[in-house]
């Protein structure tokens, strides 16, 4: 329930911005290189989560963005290896498939947006995958509620 500028101000990928501020998931976002105004690769970094037994990860991305004419704003990506971002000893390397969100206006209403997102992750390291199971619906369900709470405030 906002206006598209609105949302996209706050899932926006870009250092410094809204998303590492209101999204627990997301502890740091660095630019590694900007290829373009529209293409980066990008270094997301994830705090520790599950009571620890999730470990730090981080993942590198090259990163599209896009403005379509009727105003839908795309952001994509996919998982990339770069030089100057070999991975760290303090975090377990994952990778994202492709992925993204599209924010599309919806037709006479301004104040509202329709946000359609898409991911699969590997979250790497050595996992049962009861624990990844438990962890990811909840953190999914939490991605929009704590967005649905910014977006409010952001008003």
């Amino acid at each position: 329930p906002a206006s598209l500028r609105q949302v996209w101000e706050c899932i926006k990928p870009l250092p410094g911005e809204h998303r590492k501020k209101w999204d627990p998931n997301v502890k740091d976002f660095e630019i590694v290189e900007a290829i373009s105004e529209t293409v980066a690769v990008c270094r997301t970094t994830t705090p520790s989560v599950f009571m620890k037994l999730i470990s730090p990860r981080e993942f590198v991305d090259v990163v599209l963005l896009k403005e379509y004419e009727d105003g839908t704003v795309l952001s994509a990506a996919t998982n990339v290896e770069h030089p100057r971002c070999p991975p760290q000893p303090n975090f377990v390397r994952g990778l994202n498939y492709p992925c993204g969100c599209f924010c599309i206006p919806i037709p006479g209403e301004p104040d509202k947006t329709h946000l359609i997102s898409f991911f699969q992750t590997d979250l790497g390291g050595y996992l049962p995958q009861k624990v990844v199971d438990s962890f990811f619906p909840s953190s999914i369900a939490g991605l929009y509620s704590n967005l649905t709470k910014v977006v409010k405030e952001f008003k």
